[in-house]
């Protein structure tokens, strides 16, 4: 073949190819005119750049679920497989050793008898221009050595107060684990067959006092308040007693009905910088959250004892997953407005965190009716 003639053959080819890539554009263009333009485009690069098609978790506010993106399962009328809980302990360990370089569950628990003396002066957590003197009581019940000190458990539950819990039938399953942890001292014994009865820890905010026993206006409500106490036997009774200001009368009635009925409780009153650390641990990893709610403050304390935290009654919402009214706490009907920016705590932020852990096999959030439940 003489060289012009290869010259030729050569251009016809190349103008050939040309064409054919021109067609293939033009194609292309009349699919993305149909389909919606970028999303299209975004769409095709996506499913040939994702060999797995999935998204991993994570544990701030973007975070999702993993998800499974591609059709196959619609293509082929496959049901996905459902997901099974299964615990992780290299992350658990891996979140106790985080955690350890904010707070540590064992000394921040309470403060101590040793680091104060009746009189000393304390300016409040939330409220630094404002102080508290220790009173004799308060100082009186303060521990000598950490209520927590050397423990460890296999399994702990922290029960929160959602009317999630309201025909969950859990009450059995959290009384199986080794320790409990309750909020708020919400009632039990009417409720037991949802939330149990068994309690090893519980919380109590000062307003609680007001809220759910009239402020002991008569003897009438101060009985109950001590049938209450009297019911908790030997468990520790959590007061944040430095928090904010505005508790603490309602601190010192607690502090001298437990004196002055000798009620068998171990009480704690939380480390000043408690509330500081915990926080400063979950903004670290993302999750923005602003005052921690009693729930998360339990769940990170939890972490340093326990091997595996279950929890339950956590439902930030005013429907459960079949739309049906939730109650915001399972024995009373007080109103919440969950997504309200003037409030102090962000609970569906929260509430995302602990899912995604979930998910990780980190902890076991139970939303639902228990399996043992009849």
């Amino acid at each position: 073949m003489s060289p012009e003639l290869r010259s030729w053959v050569l251009l016809t080819v190349t103008l050939l190819v040309v064409f054919l890539i021109l067609a293939d554009i033009t194609e292309l263009e009349g699919e993305i005119g149909n389909t919606g333009g970028r999303g299209a485009i975004r769409s095709t690069v996506e499913n040939i750049q994702s060999k797995s098609n999935r998204v991993d978790i994570v544990l701030n506010d973007s975070s999702s679920a993993t998800i499974d993106k591609s059709n196959e399962s619609i293509k082929f009328k496959i049901k996905p497989t459902p997901f099974i809980w299964r615990h992780n302990q290299t992350l658990t360990l891996k979140i106790r050793k985080q955690i350890l370089h904010f707070l540590d569950a064992e000394r921040d628990i309470s403060v101590l008898k040793g680091t104060l003396k009746p009189g000393d002066i304390i300016h409040y957590v939330f409220d630094r221009d404002s102080t508290m003197n220790i009173s004799k009581n308060l100082y009186e019940l303060l521990p000598r050595t950490s209520p927590l000190k050397n423990k460890h458990f296999k399994t702990c539950a922290i029960v929160g107060n959602s009317g999630i819990l309201l025909n969950s039938g859990c009450g059995k399953e959290i009384d199986s684990h080794d320790f409990v942890i309750r909020c708020n001292l919400a009632p039990v014994e009417e409720y037991s067959r949802d939330v149990g009865k068994k309690t090893h820890l519980v919380t109590m905010n000062p307003s609680v006092v007001q809220r759910a026993f009239e402020d002991l206006v008569n003897d009438t409500w101060k009985d109950k308040f001590l049938q209450r106490l009297k019911s908790l036997n030997e468990s520790i009774l959590w007061i944040p007693a430095f928090m904010a200001k505005g508790g603490e009368e309602r601190v010192e009635w607690v502090n001298d009905l437990i004196i002055k009925h000798h009620i068998n409780v171990h009480t704690a009153y939380p480390s000043l910088r408690l509330l500081h650390a915990v926080r400063g641990y979950w903004l670290t990893n993302k999750v923005h959250i602003k005052r921690p709610t009693t729930g998360i403050l339990m769940y990170t304390l939890a972490t340093r004892f326990c091997n595996r935290i279950y929890l339950y009654g956590f439902w930030p919402f005013s429907r459960d997953l079949h739309q049906k009214p939730v109650k915001y706490h399972y024995y009373d009907s007080l109103k919440y407005g969950y997504t309200s920016q003037a409030g102090p705590h962000s609970m569906p932020l929260e509430f995302k965190a602990l899912k995604n852990l979930h998910l990780q096999g980190a902890l076991k959030l139970n939303v639902g009716e228990c399996e043992a439940a009849t």
